[in-house]
Parts: C-alpha cells; sequence; structure tokens
C-alpha cells in the first residue's frame, strides 16, 4: 500500500472514531448537564473537520513535481498541519470564552447545574478511545514521516487529556455537592488552556518550515557524517538544508582532487546523493557540489 493510501486509512480510522464521540459528546453533554463536556464535544468535532483537511491536503501535496512546481507539492501538507493549529486555536478561545462566563455567573451568585452520570462515562470513554487512536496515528505518522498525520495524531492526544480535566471537573461536582459544581466550567477552561498549548507548537513548527527553517541540528550532523565516510572526498561545507512538506531538501559542497576525471567526481557525488536517499527516503532532493581540494 502506498503512502497516500496509508495516510488516509490512518485518518479515515481517526475520523470513525470523531464520529462516534461527537455524538455521545454532545448527547451526553445536553442530557448530563455538563458544559465541559460539551467543550469536549466541540473539540472532538473540530478533530472530525481537521481529519477532513488532511484527506484534502495530502492528496495534493502527494502530486508529482509538474512545470509548475519544480519541487513537488509538499508544502501543501505543511499547510494542512497549519490549518489544524488555527482549528485548535479557535476551539480552545470558544471553550475558554465559554468557560469564563459560566465562572463569572457562579462567581456573581448564579447557580449551576449539577453534571449527571452520563457526562461521567462519557468522559470516560472518552479518555480510552482517543489515547487508542493517538498511539496508532502517532505510531503511523512517524513511519510514514506525514507532519500532517503526526499533528492530526497530537489533536487526538490533546482531546484525551482534555477529556481527563472533564473526567476530574465532572467528578468533582458531581461527589462533592451542589457548593462545587464550578469545577465543571473550570476544567473546561483547564481543557481549553491546553489545546492553546498544544496549537502553538504545531504552529511553531509549521512556521519555521514555511520560512524555511534549518533541519534540526542531529539531522544535520548525520548528514555530515555520512557525506565524510567517503575517503576520498574532503570539508563539506555550505550544508543548506530545509523540509518541503514530509520530505528533507539537503544541498552542500564537497572538495576532491582537481586532477581525477569529471566523470568520477561525477560517480562520487552521486554516490552521495544515493547514501543521502537511503538514509532519508527516496523523495530527498538532494544538490551535491564538487569542487576541487585546496592544494
Amino acid at each position: 500500500m502506498n503512502r497516500e493510501k496509508e495516510i488516509y486509512k490512518v485518518t479515515l480510522a481517526g475520523s470513525a472514531v470523531n464520529v462516534l464521540l461527537t455524538v455521545f459528546k454532545f448527547v451526553a453533554g445536553i442530557f448530563g448537564h455538563s458544559a465541559a463536556m460539551l467543550a469536549d464535544a466541540v473539540h472532538s468535532l473540530s478533530d472530525l473537520l481537521t481529519d477532513l483537511v488532511v484527506i484534502v491536503f495530502v492528496r495534493i501535496s502527494s502530486k508529482p513535481a509538474d512545470r509548475g512546481h519544480d519541487y513537488g507539492h509538499g508544502k501543501f501538507e505543511t499547510l494542512a498541519t497549519a490549518f489544524i493549529g488555527f482549528a485548535l486555536l479557535a476551539v480552545a478561545a470558544g471553550i475558554i470564552i465559554h468557560a469564563g462566563s459560566m465562572i463569572y455567573s457562579w462567581y456573581q451568585g448564579s447557580e449551576l447545574a449539577k453534571p449527571g452520570m452520563l457526562a461521567l462515562w462519557a468522559a470516560v470513554v472518552s479518555i480510552v478511545l482517543k489515547e487508542l487512536t493517538f498511539q496508532y496515528t502517532i505510531h503511523k505518522g512517524r513511519k510514514l514521516n506525514s507532519t500532517a498525520v503526526v499533528a492530526n495524531a497530537w489533536h487526538h492526544r490533546s482531546d484525551a487529556l482534555s477529556s481527563i480535566g472533564t473526567l476530574v471537573g465532572i467528578g468533582g461536582a458531581i461527589l462533592l455537592g451542589n457548593r462545587w459544581t464550578v469545577l465543571d466550567p473550570l476544567a473546561s477552561l483547564v481543557v481549553g488552556i491546553f489545546i492553546v498549548r498544544v496549537a502553538w507548537k504545531l504552529l511553531k513548527q509549521c512556521f519555521g518550515d514555511l520560512l524555511e527553517a534549518s533541519l534540526p541540528e542531529e539531522v544535520e550532523k548525520d548528514i555530515l557524517d555520512i557525506v565524510r565516510s567517503f575517503n576520498d572526498v574532503s570539508d563539506p561545507h555550505n550544508l543548506r538544508t530545509r523540509r518541503i512538506g514530509s520530505h528533507y531538501a539537503i544541498e552542500i559542497h564537497i572538495r576532491m582532487n582537481g586532477d581525477i576525471p569529471l566523470v568520477q567526481a561525477h560517480s562520487r557525488a552521486h554516490d552521495i546523493e544515493k547514501a543521502l536517499k537511503d538514509r532519508f527516503g527516496e523523495n530527498t532532493h538532494v544538490v551535491v557540489h564538487v569542487e576541487p581540494a585546496k592544494l
């Protein structure tokens, strides 16, 4: 099965879980009188919408290079990841504002509805299902080297962790009585703040990719080690790296004996290119510039 189909398979599996949980949480939030559970339901709905974004953009990003896109369409996958991050921020803002208004009403003396056991059980089911979905998706995302799938996995994890906060808030409001019903919207507030943190991490990576940030230091060290492993090559320099969607772009200068035939220098550059592609993937963009060694 090719990479695109694998990504669809992973995303559709997550979508099935999201549909189930979105319906269950909305029902539990409404009939269980829980603001925290309704916030969790909105979060699950955002998961479902971002699944659709991943499916659409990964299909575009998998298209090969063409006349108008010499480096392919990989940036569309980065753009999909950015949309997921912004979707998380929008969800977090709505949750925080709603929770804040409920807490303020409670502070002013209003009585908040006590959540029911249905909302509590919905939180438990959500934690289990979303954590399992996270583990499956993050494993596949790393195996497929897809930033969009990895981002979607963290969206699943954020939903699982938000459900833990929801569980604590609902459980506290039920066990401690009417005086502590404010724990329910407080849990919503904590969920919203957590989602902001997750969204910021995703967007920070996206902005780095879109602004052509270099690859991590450990990756660049790995590149230099591969180049230095060739005995007839010296002084690798002018290393330039970046991400193009889920693929790497690598440009590097090397020095070789200036008296060797051009065909030999070209062959060694090809060997280095192959070694880098074997390490980082066949779709890695590699440019090796050969210079004569200094005497």
